[in-house]
């Protein structure tokens, strides 16, 4: 099968540049048209709630799918559609609803990409989906300067740029390989299959506690950041940072895998986890907030791309999508209801300080149970080599 990388490496370019423009300044966007912080955090936390119903059902139509690549052109399509709809009414139940439909589509898009990009990497023998996805940084870092000018002055223009980045996107997956969806002819296998892997479900158990976390920070950075005086020109600057801060960990995320126990590597972004939701409840001026954002190099890609391959590995052929999904439903779904509906909140109750403060609290807590459970289970292991 002939894989041309261009299209994969563009494509992820011109997502994350998408994804930069709707996940950063859409809180933004809620606060400019008069909303409360429980009331973003209700936006930014019930979408997420239906993603819980949404990842299984397209991960479960893409393993089934004559091809994945169908699956994720109505994804990336129905998003793009969706988005322009919010301009219309200003009304917090109307915009509850739209974001519900919003992220129906579009919660699963980067867990089907996923799935798909690396299917295509294995059946071509060679390539490094890091480096793929470190075509997302860029256009991460890039998208995040231009749209930060762009919303100084005209913060509603963020829909119709995000749908023509996705437009983009959606022409690129139309060069992609066609990657089947190995239920479509074979016998069917249930996803309770996942839930068996004990393996599998202690990666993302981990994971699912530091995304609460970041789904916190995803909700309330940009809120947080301009209460220290930040405008949105420097908040596009300081997701630059945080952006560009995952370049050295995607040139080497290949040796280190190979060098590097996997668990270490995923609690090792716990820990750094808690150091940034630390320093954040420590500093007081937006400026000292941007060298503190380069710790975003060490926890959200590293989590992405640590599960991306952990998946990938651990689960059949049959259930690959599914297994993306599975994580992405926790990730995108549960944890960013807990972090930006639960955090909301909070943090009319603690501040938005206190709350970075008990999520630092939190991420080492889980850094040291996990740490255990995976140093028990690896024990077990050589015991059963030995023996």
């Amino acid at each position: 099968m002939q894989v041309k990388l261009g299209y994969f490496l563009f494509f992820y370019v011109f997502l994350y540049m998408a994804n930069a423009v709707y996940g950063t300044f859409i809180p933004l966007y809620f606060q400019h048209i008069g909303f409360s912080q429980s009331q973003i955090g209700a936006l930014l936390g019930l979408g997420p709630l239906i993603a819980i119903l949404a990842q299984p059902v397209w991960g479960l139509f893409s393993d089934r799918a004559k091809t994945k690549n169908s699956i994720l052109l109505v994804l990336i399509a129905c998003s793009g559609l969706s988005v322009m709809f919010y301009p219309v009414s200003n009304a917090f139940v109307y915009l509850l609803v739209l974001i519900c439909i919003f992220t129906f589509f579009q919660s699963s898009i980067f867990a089907i990409s996923d799935a798909v990009t690396l299917e295509a990497l294995d059946k071509r023998g060679r390539g490094n989906f890091s480096l793929i996805r470190l075509g997302g940084t860029v256009g991460f870092a890039i998208m995040s300067i231009v749209f930060g000018l762009v919303a100084e002055k005209r913060i509603d223009l963020l829909f119709i740029i995000y749908a023509l980045l996705l437009a983009v996107s959606f022409a690129l997956v139309l060069g992609f390989p066609a990657i089947e969806g190995h239920q479509a002819r074979s016998s069917k296998m249930s996803v309770w299959v996942l839930f068996r892997n004990r393996k599998l479900m202690l990666y993302i158990g981990a994971n699912f506690v530091f995304q609460i976390t970041l789904g916190y920070y995803y909700a309330f950075f940009p809120l947080y950041f301009k209460d220290m005086g930040g405008d949105a020109a420097w908040l596009g600057w300081s997701m630059v940072i945080s952006s560009l801060s995952e370049v050295p960990f995607l040139l080497l995320s290949h040796k280190l895998f190979q060098r590097v126990q996997t668990w270490h590597i995923l609690l090792g972004a716990g820990t750094a986890a808690a150091l940034r939701w630390f320093l954040f409840s420590q500093i007081h001026s937006a400026a000292w907030m941007l060298p503190a954002q380069a710790l975003h190099g060490l926890i959200f890609i590293v989590l992405s791309v640590t599960l991306a391959n952990v998946i990938n590995k651990e689960v059949p052929n049959e259930l690959k999508a599914s297994g993306q999904t599975l994580n992405g439903l926790l990730t995108m779904g549960v944890a960013r209801i807990i972090g930006s509906l639960a955090g909301g909140v909070a943090s009319e109750w603690f501040g938005m300080r206190s709350m970075f403060l008990y999520n630092s609290v939190l991420a080492i807590v889980c850094v040291v149970i996990f740490g255990i459970v995976f140093k028990f289970e690896e024990g077990k292991k050589a015991a059963v080599l030995n023996g």
